[in-house]
């Protein structure tokens, strides 16, 4: 059988490096043309942030040891951050936190949900990931108490479906937490 050539470290590492560098020079080259051709409009300052974006799942993928929990995370969170971004760059309109982040926040519960019910011998590896995205879909519910989203169903029905997915998850496993809990606290 015939297996692929594994690049070294020293090769693998130039070529992140001259993407890298590539990926700063389109970043300028994008501000210094946004800048001459229509400075009002920040196009270039959205492209840019999905350069970063981009950058930020790379180097998080690249990790060794990747817990596929933690990677839906880092992408709830980036993503969100990105949109945010996008929003204030493009005048606060207030899209990113009434449609787009509740948007995320379910689609990263269903995602949950879904390595659960797959790999559910694995939920202690997913556990503090799991209350994490919970906690973060309570974001919403703090929003809507400080009047800055206006429209409150979609972040009202994330945030259920973050707690119902908890509960789901919680049901589905309660034999290994258990087992979990007297392993590690020694009951």
């Amino acid at each position: 059988m015939i297996y692929p050539q594994k690049l070294n470290s020293k090769k693998s590492d130039r070529i992140l490096k001259g993407a890298i560098l590539i990926s700063v020079l389109v970043a300028f080259l994008l501000v210094t043309i946004n800048r001459l051709t229509n400075p009002k409009i920040p196009w270039a300052a959205l492209a840019n942030g999905g350069i970063v974006y981009i950058w930020i799942t790379v180097f998080y993928s690249i990790r060794k040891n990747i817990n596929i929990a933690g990677h839906v995370l880092l992408q709830t969170v980036a993503i969100s951050t990105l949109l945010l971004f996008i929003d204030y760059e493009l005048g606060e309109k207030g899209w990113s936190v009434n449609m787009a982040i509740p948007i995320i926040i379910i689609i990263s519960n269903i995602t949950m949900l879904v390595l659960t019910i797959v790999s559910y011998k694995k939920f202690i590896k997913y556990a503090i990931y799991q209350l994490m995205i919970v906690l973060y879909s309570m974001l919403p519910i703090l929003l809507m108490t400080e009047n800055m989203i206006q429209d409150k169903m979609l972040s009202m029905i994330a945030s259920g479906i973050s707690i119902f997915n908890l509960f789901i998850t919680f049901v589905l496993c309660a034999k290994d937490v258990k087992e979990a809990m007297i392993r590690k606290f020694h009951m």
